[in-house]
């Protein structure tokens, strides 16, 4: 067995795994909506495939400075003029210098067409957010179903008898949605279907209350008068649930401030008013 033919061998098989989990990766839809909905690709969850990565990146680097301390006097050899002089920055280390800086430049100010790798990967997320639903907030899978109520303006007792009625084991106040969820096969964003309120459930609404449609650019109080709601109990009913807004703040301001999506603000609105 050779340590320098291991070396390479492992190098080039981390490089190739680490290409399909950045892809994968790259196709995930966001941590909330795959927590939410139980996202998996070939039976992996969003954390499994986020833990494969790390090892995977950890295995290439230490194969990588292996293969590099094995390979220094080539290495060495690349950097030397025809005279056979050591010189760093070559003609062939200025064009990867080059290559480098500019993929690094044009990825932080967001510049053409690199650009175009992050906007794709966007539209992935919101088209994965319209398939797969968002959470009424960030991690609500997370929470117990007594604090899940709170923060939804749904009634505990009433959400309680639903769980029941639909024969699901392990319901109880101090139970998270994951916990519900997993003791009967569904998903977190299922068990919220389940005691959801029945106008919720069909999925109609009106004004901007599709995602996508420029809700987060919208100010409180325009959401407000599109949706037929009164800002300034709508203000307090928000607060009561510890959610802080005003009536110029967009909705994405709101959200971002209280760790939800826009559309999981009006959601919370609407079921505040029912």
């Amino acid at each position: 067995m050779s340590l320098r033919k291991v070396t390479s061998l492992t190098t080039l098989l981390s490089f190739i795994l680490l290409i399909i989990t950045s892809v994968v990766l790259y196709i995930t839809p966001q941590g909330k909506i795959a927590f939410w909905a139980n996202w998996n690709c070939w039976g992996i969850s969003k954390e499994g495939w986020c833990a494969l990565h790390t090892n995977l990146g950890i295995l290439f680097l230490v194969a990588g400075l292996i293969h590099t301390i094995l390979n220094w006097k080539p290495i060495v050899a690349y950097m030397k003029n025809k005279a056979k002089k050591l010189k760093v920055f070559t003609i062939d280390l200025n064009a990867a210098l080059v290559i480098t800086l500019f993929i690094t430049i044009f990825t932080f100010f967001e510049l053409p067409p690199i650009s175009g790798v992050q906007n794709f990967n966007r539209k992935l997320k919101e088209a994965a957010a319209e398939q797969y639903g968002e959470p009424p907030y960030g991690h609500a899978e997370s929470s117990s179903l007594k604090s899940f109520c709170r923060r939804t303006g749904l009634d505990l007792e009433e959400s309680l008898k639903k769980l029941e009625t639909a024969d699901l084991k392990s319901a109880s106040a101090e139970a998270t949605l994951t916990e519900i969820a997993k003791a009967n096969g569904m998903t977190p964003q299922q068990v919220y279907g389940t005691i959801k309120p029945m106008q919720a459930r069909g999925g109609k609404t009106k004004g901007p209350m599709r995602p996508g449609s420029g809700l987060g650019r919208k100010s409180l109080s325009n959401v407000c008068a599109e949706s037929g709601l009164d800002v300034v109990p709508t203000i307090a009913r928000l607060k009561g649930l510890g959610i802080e807004a005003t009536a110029e703040s967009t909705m994405k301001e709101i959200g971002e401030k209280n760790d939800m999506t826009p559309y999981s603000v009006l959601e919370t609105m609407q079921q505040l008013h029912e």
